[in-house]
């Protein structure tokens, strides 16, 4: 089965993987690395495609300042579908965020398990 992810148009790749915009974005500009391999487990990839994936949310970053202006960034994996993930090719989340976009931001990523985030 080929993965959903090479139905969207490619923003920039590099050898070991690509950066799409994400279909349910929680915020403007949210993107999506995906490495090239079909594995669904992010930490089932070799070294050098694993740190390819994380070089692309690097550049990914930098494109999104320039086109969004966001004021940070969260960046999350769904690694498992006991954490969240949906589908079953490994991508990496990089979420844009602007200053006002949820009423209290503490705690970012340790929302995922509610009552925890705000600590």
């Amino acid at each position: 089965m080929e993965s959903p992810f090479y139905e969207k148009e490619k923003i920039t790749e590099n050898d070991h993987a690509f950066a799409v915009y994400d279909k349910h974005p929680v915020s403007e500009g949210h993107t999506l690395v995906v490495p090239k391999k079909e594995v669904a487990d992010l930490f089932e990839l070799e070294d050098e495609e694993y740190h390819a994936c994380f070089d692309l949310v690097k550049q990914v970053r930098k494109m999104l300042i320039d086109v969004y202006q966001p004021q940070g960034f969260n960046v999350g994996i769904n690694n498992s579908p006991v954490a969240g993930q949906t589908i079953p090719h490994a991508h990496i989340h990089v979420i844009p965020r602007y200053k006002g976009d949820v009423k209290n931001p503490r705690g970012g990523v340790r929302n995922v398990v509610s009552g925890k985030g705000d600590y």
